[in-house]
């Protein structure tokens, strides 16, 4: 990865985790003058967000650096033992919230909430800072390919609708009376989390266990090295996935009659172009005789 990418990549990670810094101080304000659980998911969720964007800073930071003696094949794994990790912590904090939440309507409780102009406005506040986050890392994602930043867009996507929900809650203890919503929301948001969560950890869990890469990668890849001039055929086209990167071992079949020299040109002229489409991709070629 070029290091103009590992500029945009930290700077965007650095962004996410200023935005849920920010996000978790207004929450804790407007809970403590609120008492609503909708907003207390709403600031779990930012909480998560914090965790989980340190750890998705820290380890793309870890991951940025290059191969040694003791890890030759890079150190992008700590973005999947960090991932592992932070789903774990979104799972419980889902569970705590999502208990607290069924409770209040298993015994028909109706909190009073208070100040819900203040924690309108802290919601509004939110769902700004978190589209303007998402734009940048939408872009920063396009441009570097990189799976961490991609993923964590996707994650503040999703916080939008806990937001929306705890402002629909306020709005409707305010003006309607009706403080049940509060806990329905809060449950909805817990469910969401717990999804996330599952999908983050799974995404880990499969990258952690050597799992191929992504089918259209591979068919690509598999396609690419078809077409490529020189090729008379390939086999053992292998993949696996470590963070965001992406390793790939290709055997390519060239005719032997042919000089060292253009043997090499044909692998190395495949292997910019895999790179080129999928930067994210360590490419080893292997070059044998084709017996055809």
């Amino acid at each position: 990865m070029s290091p103009e990418s590992t500029r945009l990549n930290l700077i965007a990670g650095a962004a996410s985790v200023s935005v849920a810094a920010i996000l978790v101080i207004a929450k804790l304000w407007a809970l403590s003058s609120t008492g609503a659980l909708s907003v207390a998911a709403s600031l779990a969720d930012s909480a998560m967000d914090l965790m989980v964007s340190l750890g998705g800073l820290a380890a793309m930071s870890y991951a940025a650096r290059p191969p040694d003696e003791d890890h030759a094949f890079g150190h992008t794994s700590a973005e999947d033992l960090a991932a592992l990790g932070q789903s774990i912590f979104i799972t419980v904090s889902a569970l705590v919230i999502g208990w607290a939440a069924a409770g209040r309507l298993m015994r028909g409780e109706t909190e009073a909430l208070s100040a819900q102009g203040g924690g309108i406005a802290v919601m509004v506040l939110s769902i700004v800072l978190t589209i303007a986050l998402v734009l940048w890392q939408r872009w920063v994602a396009a441009r570097t390919g990189n799976r961490v930043v991609a993923a964590d867009s996707l994650h503040y996507i999703g916080d939008l609708l806990p937001n929306v929900g705890a402002i629909v809650a306020l709005w409707a203890s305010a003006h309607l009376g009706l403080g049940q919503i509060d806990s329905v929301v809060a449950l909805a948001a817990a469910g969401i989390m717990v999804l996330g969560a599952a999908r983050i950890g799974k995404g880990a869990w499969d990258a952690l266990m050597d799992r191929r890469a992504d089918p259209e990668v591979v068919a690509g890849i598999a396609q690419m090295a078809r077409d490529w001039p020189g090729v008379r055929g390939f086999h053992d086209l292998k993949t696996r996935s470590a963070g965001s990167r992406i390793f790939v071992n290709l055997h390519l079949e060239l005719d032997g009659d042919q000089s060292l020299r253009e043997a090499h040109d044909i692998g190395a002229g495949l292997r910019r172009r895999i790179i080129e489409t999928w930067p994210q991709c360590d490419v080893i070629i292997h070059k044998d005789v084709w017996y055809g």
